[in-house]
């Protein structure tokens, strides 16, 4: 069985409703969990969709990872096998979550999986990422200019793994949170998003923490859709949030000396190289 968890926060109601509806139906889903960090509970409403649907109501808002926390303890305390943690903008058709259970079961050494993440247009998100380096995070954000602009342009080919063309199973050590399906006995050995992130690179930490212990795999046989809306990009509190995450992440692991994360990269880019990652 799967739980989901989804953190919102004044959300759109029937642009909600839509996303969930696509995920609720399936016979795998025991319980969905809606995390609301809003500060007043009018979306409340939204339990009443479904029997499967439990509401918390969570206005201190303390973050994103924390947010999903709440769910992912009751996922770990109830002993359920997977947990799906989802953005509030994110949809499939049927049979998604049912082919990558299958998946899961066949290759017990997976900790997560994403698949293919689609823009509404049906063109591709390149979400399978390395491990970032400081000037992945900082340099494509304040360098993108002549005479960096050249240059930060291949930096992100090579970051966002361009080249493997999104066409084959592979295991990059970086997988978005925006659709993480999730081994619950990997986070119990690995840990559950690291509460210091208030929002962005929680994703980044996790992925890698599992990445360590298990296979992280980009699974392009089934696709799900994200209305991927770059919000730090375009509001400055959420650009602050992810600056500050961004300076904790490196803080963390390791600013230009981290050996872990040129071990990850390299391996993952000489395992790519010589040959296409086989799994059942």
């Amino acid at each position: 069985m799967i739980n989901i968890s989804i953190v919102i926060y004044k959300n759109d109601f029937d642009s909600l409703i839509n996303n969930i509806n696509s995920f609720i139906d399936s016979n795998l889903i025991k319980k969905l969990f809606i995390i609301d960090n809003s500060p007043n509970d009018d979306l409340k409403k939204i339990k009443n969709i479904n029997i499967k649907i439990e509401y918390i109501f969570n206005p201190s808002n303390p973050g994103y990872g924390v947010s999903h926390n709440i769910a992912i303890r009751k996922s770990i305390n109830s002993s359920i096998k997977y947990h799906i943690v989802l953005n509030p903008d994110v949809y499939c058709k049927k049979d998604v979550l049912e082919e990558l259970y299958d998946f899961m079961e066949r290759n017990k050494d997976i900790g997560l999986v994403m698949p293919q993440v689609l823009y509404n247009d049906d063109s591709i998100q390149y979400l399978c990422k390395l491990l970032p380096s400081p000037i992945d995070l900082f340099g494509r954000r304040f360098l993108n200019f002549w005479p960096f602009k050249k240059i930060m342009k291949k930096r992100k080919e090579l970051y966002e793994l361009r080249f493997t063309k999104y066409d084959n199973i592979m295991e990059p050590p970086y997988l978005s949170g925006c659709f993480m399906f999730l081994r619950v006995d990997a986070l119990k050995k690995v840990g559950i998003f690291d509460e210091r992130f208030f929002m962005y690179l929680e994703d980044t930490d996790l992925s890698r923490r599992i990445h360590k212990e298990y296979k992280t795999v980009f699974y392009p046989k089934v696709f799900i859709y994200h209305d991927y809306a770059k919000g730090s990009y375009k509001n400055f509190k959420l650009l602050k949030y992810h600056m500050q995450s961004t300076i904790k992440y490196f803080n963390k692991w390791g600013w230009f000396f981290d050996e872990e994360r040129k071990k990850m990269n390299d391996e993952f880019l000489k395992n790519f190289k010589n040959e296409r990652i086989k799994l059942n």
